[in-house]
């Protein structure tokens, strides 16, 4: 009985590992995205991304409506290529909430968002990737925009 406790003691471990390494593997492929968004680097950029993809931005307007904004990821890298020299984006993950079933997973990044120094909005990305034979791509993005509550994302 004991050899069989052991055993499932031990399968149940190696299972949890596998798990936390694929999510170690999803946060890796969030980093060199937000490496290359910082650098400018769109090519290390795309490593981790599948191709061409939507991305849509949420917010509210200055009437309070609330807005959600399409594009796609050939938007996001040429608005990063476009980039000045002078301009500094910063976006500062708070948290990593990553979730993996199989070849698929999502991932909740909650964010500050600094120009040149300065505190501009804060708010939450999510990710949406697919496991591409051996690679996390990033196949989906939406993100949240506020200028105010930014305390609730560091809860």
């Amino acid at each position: 009985m004991t050899r069989i406790l052991l055993l499932v003691a031990i399968i149940i471990s190696s299972t949890a590992i596998g798990q936390t390494d694929e999510t170690k593997n999803v946060q890796a492929a969030i980093d060199t995205f937000f490496e290359g968004f910082h650098k400018g680097d769109t090519v290390l950029m795309k490593t981790v991304m599948m191709g061409k993809f939507p991305t849509q931005s949420t917010y509210r307007n200055k009437e309070g409506k609330d807005i959600i904004q399409t594009g796609d990821s050939n938007d996001l890298l040429q608005a990063i290529a476009k980039r000045t020299a002078d301009q500094k984006w910063d976006e500062r993950l708070l948290d990593y909430v990553i979730k993996v079933d199989g070849n698929m997973a999502s991932a909740w990044t909650p964010y500050e968002f600094w120009f040149n120094g300065n505190f501009s909005h804060c708010g939450v990305n999510s990710f949406q990737l697919f496991h591409d034979n051996g690679q996390w791509k990033i196949v989906y993005l939406i993100d949240s925009r506020r200028r105010s509550d930014c305390e609730a994302n560091k809860g």
